[in-house]
């Protein structure tokens, strides 16, 4: 038998979960652009295939651990104080990468340099993919 309020409750916590989660990823979009010394925005209107596959990486790597904060939370407010870690832990492996690994990552980004974008991805799934699995322990 169909239970309708069981559905309608359901449903209601899906879209708030499905809401909140979407908001985060768009404000860690627009953050993460903003502590890059590279335009994403530009860069990606011009053809420019490293920018969108860097950018690409960092939000994948930050939607992951948010997948998993939404499995793993029982309220709003712990979820937000999950979605604001994740964020911080992305912006400060681009900020690593930036200042140990590839100083110059930004200049290759503008060049088109993929190889560059493609490690950029990499660090942020791995950081990504750790940050959630920590956040089941």
């Amino acid at each position: 038998m169909f239970d309708s309020f069981a559905f309608l409750t359901g449903a209601i916590a899906f879209t708030l979960a499905f809401l909140a989660a979407g908001g985060f990823a768009l404000v860690f979009t627009a953050l993460y652009r903003l502590v890059t010394p590279h335009d994403e925005g530009k860069l990606i209107r011009e053809g420019n295939l490293a920018a969108a596959v860097a950018l690409g990486g960092a939000v994948i790597g930050y939607v992951i651990p948010l997948a998993s904060a939404l499995t793993q939370t029982h309220s709003l407010v712990e979820f937000a104080a999950w979605a604001l870690l994740a964020g911080l832990i992305q912006i400060v492996s681009f900020w690593a990468v930036r200042r140990i690994a590839m100083p110059d990552v930004s200049a290759r980004i503008e060049r088109g340099d993929v190889a560059s974008a493609l490690f950029l991805l990499t660090v942020s799934v791995v950081v990504g993919m750790i940050n959630a699995a920590c956040m089941t322990a």
